[in-house]
């Protein structure tokens, strides 16, 4: 089993940045994907960013520009630097982990809220 711990998580102002960290432990032969979801209040969880072990990153239409997501392989790592942050990234933040045999994991999520 795979534990995901997230933080970086906060209140921003518009147009201001944060970035989020989650690490990885517990039983990792390696992560195949890791990447980040988000639910606003009332919403369906969508997906932010993932990423592959080789570093092809996959982005959301909706942050596209503004965010980017990285991973340290060797220290089961990745990363959200969330840049230009809009009213609309309120959200709970989750991160993601995907092995090899397509089981994921969730981190148990951290909130970001951007003020207007």
């Amino acid at each position: 089993q795979v534990q995901l711990v997230e933080s970086g998580g906060g209140l921003v102002q518009a147009g201001g940045s944060l970035r989020l960290s989650c690490a990885a432990s517990g039983n990792i032969v390696s992560l195949k994907t890791m990447g980040w979801y988000r639910q606003a209040p009332g919403k369906q969880r969508e997906l932010v960013a993932v990423i592959v072990s080789g570093g092809r990153a996959t982005y959301a239409d909706s942050v596209k520009g503004r965010f980017t997501i990285s991973r340290d392989n060797a220290k089961n790592t990745v990363y959200l630097e969330m840049n230009s942050l809009k009213p609309e990234d309120t959200a709970v933040y989750y991160c993601t982990a995907d092995d090899w045999v397509g089981f994921r994991s969730w981190g148990q999520g951290t909130q970001v809220t951007v003020s207007s």
